[in-house]
C-alpha cells in the first residue's frame, strides 16, 4: 500500500511540475495566466489563460516521465474532451472565474505535453486541439 501511495506522489509532483513547465512555456508565447486548476464540482480545468488576442483558451497538461509508450498528447480521449467543454462552460458560465479584460471573445481548447527524462523536458504545444461538439 505504500508503494502505491508514494507511486501517487510521484505522479502529483511530475503533474505539478509539468504544470509550472507549460505555464512558463505559455507565458512564453505571449499567454497570461488566468486560473490554474480551476474547479467546479467534479470538474477541473489544468489551465486558463489569455492569448495575446484576447482569445480565452482551456489548456490540458499532460506530463509523462520517459519512457513513454504512448504519445501524451493521444491520451486526451473523447471522455476528456467531453468533461474539459464541461468544465469551460461552467468556468465561462461562473462570473468569479478570471476572464481576459478584452479580446474577441472566442474559446480554444488546446494540449500541452510535456515529457520528462534524463534531465530534460520535452514540451510540446497542441493549439486549438479539438473543437467540442455540444448535444
Amino acid at each position: 500500500m505504500e508503494a502505491a501511495s508514494g507511486n501517487q506522489r510521484g505522479k502529483r509532483a511530475a503533474g505539478q511540475l509539468g504544470e509550472d513547465i507549460a505555464c512558463r512555456y505559455l507565458e512564453g508565447l505571449g499567454h497570461t495566466i488566468l486560473a490554474r486548476n480551476w474547479r467546479s464540482s467534479h470538474l477541473e480545468i489544468d489551465i486558463v489563460t489569455a492569448d495575446r488576442e484576447g482569445s480565452i483558451r482551456f489548456v490540458e497538461v499532460k506530463t509523462r516521465i520517459e519512457p513513454v509508450a504512448l504519445a501524451p498528447e493521444e491520451q486526451v480521449n473523447a471522455t476528456k474532451r467531453r468533461r474539459l467543454a464541461n468544465a469551460a462552460l461552467a468556468y465561462l458560465n461562473d462570473p468569479k472565474a478570471p476572464k481576459p479584460l478584452a479580446g474577441n471573445g472566442e474559446s480554444f481548447f488546446d494540449i500541452v505535453s510535456v515529457v520528462l527524462g534524463g534531465g530534460r523536458q520535452e514540451v510540446d504545444y497542441f493549439p486549438a486541439a479539438w473543437i467540442p461538439m455540444y448535444v
